[in-house]
């Protein structure tokens, strides 16, 4: 395990998130996407912070809960949109299962492109992180109907 963990850590700063979270997949036996997404958050935090643009997206996290709340907002948009009336792309987007590393690239950069957008508006910081938004959906809710 500890092999795993500093081979992540190594390609978390040379390579970026993607590739830290190939280093951990299937590597450390009874552990998956949700410890490995908060190990690399943190690591990205403490151990290897200073990272060029071009490591870009950060880590963060995407664990079970999170992956629930984006299915139940991708699910409402999909129905109020008339796009995915019965919420099974929602599902299958945002299932917790086997998250590739492939995935997590294109959740990372969703939430890296999502918060810029935000902070070019008026009613986020100019400063928050991807980590800010992953935080504030992890933390809300949203009403489901039908």
């Amino acid at each position: 395990m500890d092999s795993a963990l500093a081979t992540a850590i190594t390609a978390l700063r040379e390579h970026g998130a993607p590739q830290a979270y190939t280093a951990l997949q299937g590597q450390v036996a009874g552990l998956g996407p949700a410890f490995f997404t908060k190990f690399l958050y943190f690591t990205g935090i403490t151990v290897a912070p200073a990272r060029p643009p071009a490591r870009r997206p950060r880590p963060i996290i995407l664990d079970h809960e999170l992956s629930r709340h984006l299915q139940q907002l991708a699910a409402a948009v999909g129905r109020e949109s008339s796009h995915d009336v019965d919420g099974s792309i929602a599902a299958w987007v945002w299932s917790d299962g086997n998250l590739s590393p492939h995935r997590y690239w294109v959740y990372l950069s969703f939430m890296q492109a999502a918060a810029d957008q935000l902070a070019a508006g008026d009613i986020w910081p100019a400063s928050a992180a991807p980590d800010l938004l992953e935080c504030a959906l992890f933390t809300t809710r949203w009403e489901t109907s039908g």
